[in-house]
């Protein structure tokens, strides 16, 4: 995965609204984020396999920092 994808990534996550974020199931969120990047970083199938997975490892993170700047 490119630096510019994994910035488009955290960018996603971080403006996007937190309530929306929370209320998704893992496999809800990850697409939702997937297809959100993609949609600004235009990825190659194979990018989005790994994107995927990449964003699966990063589930506790992910919602932790949505948490926390919900609170």
């Amino acid at each position: 995965m490119t630096p510019t994808i994994m910035r488009q990534l955290w960018s996603v996550v971080e403006t996007s609204h937190a309530k929306t974020l929370l209320q998704l199931d893992d496999a809800s969120l990850v697409q939702w984020l997937v297809k959100q990047t993609n949609t600004q970083a235009f990825l190659e199938p194979k990018e989005t396999d790994f994107l995927s997975d990449y964003i699966q490892s990063r589930l506790a993170l992910i919602r932790d920092l949505v948490y926390e700047r919900q609170c």
